[in-house]
């Protein structure tokens, strides 16, 4: 409206004025109705765009307010904030957000293996030397052993397959999984339930002379129970006559031969390993490396892991680089026997005698407990 006005007042003078002249004015007139009609920094601002002014102050932290110009429109100041703000300006939660449909990582993803069934287990005997045999197999790489005895196949058993897997520890798939429990090898429903979980399980049996293991059960039910009776009381029905007391567990352990019987119903013998409790004292690593073909790994448990600890009468390991002190088996373990009198010994060799025979038998090998 003020351009058509500013035209109607100059009309009049127009005859005054040459064409060009009048060609000028007019071009002059319409430039200033231009930039009177649109201002210069609403030209420059494209449509949902910042002006350069307005992303200096945002730069500068987006909470000065320009002067009182249409020039400037401001988001609104929580979103720029946030858009603006560098990652250690934001709240510590905000790193953590998580769509609610993001699937959640496998099991495995946070830890190296899976907890599998065992491949192989130490199923006996109690005293004969299973605590050694597994603290000395399990240095090798490819070997991971549930620490404790879990009594699965024998107190346990209810509880199912899925909670004895629970208490192996996570392996790779070229590791071997191990537990061992030394009651196994002497109740009557293990062999069956093993097989039940798997044909294919390796046995490992750490047999040792049957009356030095039962003197050795005694020894350490003694520490327990001081006021137990005697060695001969509990082993004898009649010493006099050299009658043996077969149901006491010390004594019944260590029939062998008996107890193998039962296992060879459910296993072959190719797959169940004997250690010798007396070589494993006297030639450790022999009795490693023999184990370890049996399971099917590189010989990697050598003589140099271990020296013969003199004072507790045993080997020992030898310190690893990573510890300030060898690994020896616990206090319990190489404790001195209590003494029982050598007519008792005798007679129990005798009792003893052709059971052992019968096992050496049933498993080829001579172990002389003589």
């Amino acid at each position: 409206m003020a351009c058509v006005l500013l035209f109607n007042r100059l009309l009049p003078f127009s005859h005054r004025l040459t064409r060009t002249s009048i060609g000028l004015l007019s071009l002059l007139l319409s430039y200033l109705c231009y930039w009177t009609l649109f201002p210069v920094n609403t030209s420059m601002q494209k449509s949902g765009d910042l002006t350069p002014s307005c992303q200096r102050v945002l730069a500068d932290g987006a909470k000065r307010r320009l002067q009182k110009s249409p020039s400037c429109v401001l988001p609104k100041a929580s979103s720029v904030a946030a858009s603006r703000l560098t990652g250690e300006q934001r709240p510590a939660s905000t790193h953590h957000m998580v769509r609610n449909d993001t699937p959640s990582p496998p099991m495995g993803y946070f830890k190296f293996g899976n907890k599998k069934l065992p491949n192989a287990i130490i199923v006996g005997v109690k005293k004969g030397g299973t605590r050694a045999v597994l603290e000395f197999i399990r240095i090798h790489p490819d070997v991971r052993a549930a620490g404790t005895e879990t009594h699965f196949f024998d107190r346990n058993y209810d509880r199912g397959l899925e909670w004895y897997r629970g208490l192996m520890p996570r392996t790779l798939e070229s590791q071997i999984t191990m537990e061992k429990t030394p009651s196994y090898f002497v109740t009557k429903e293990t062999p069956h339930r093993i097989s039940a979980m798997s044909r294919d399980t390796k046995l490992i049996v750490v047999v040792r002379d049957p009356v030095t293991r039962a003197i050795s059960d005694y020894t350490q039910t003694l520490t327990k129970t001081p006021d137990l009776p005697s060695f001969q009381e509990l082993a004898f029905r009649n010493q006099t006559l050299g009658i043996v007391d077969m149901s006491w567990n010390a004594i019944r352990i260590g029939l062998y031969a008996l107890h193998l019987e039962n296992w060879l119903h459910y296993f072959p013998l190719a797959q169940i390993h004997f250690v010798s409790g007396e070589r494993l004292i006297t030639d450790p690593a022999g009795e490693l490396a023999r184990v370890q073909d049996f399971l099917g790994l590189k010989r990697i448990v050598t003589d140099k892991h271990f020296y013969f600890n003199r004072t507790k009468g045993f080997p020992c390991l030898k310190k690893p680089e990573s510890s300030g002190s060898p690994r020896c088996l616990g206090k319990s373990k190489g404790r001195t026997h209590v003494q029982i009198d050598r007519d008792a010994i005798e007679q129990l060799r005798d009792f003893y005698r052709p059971y052992n025979v019968k096992f050496y038998e049933m498993v080829g090998h001579d172990f002389k407990w003589e």
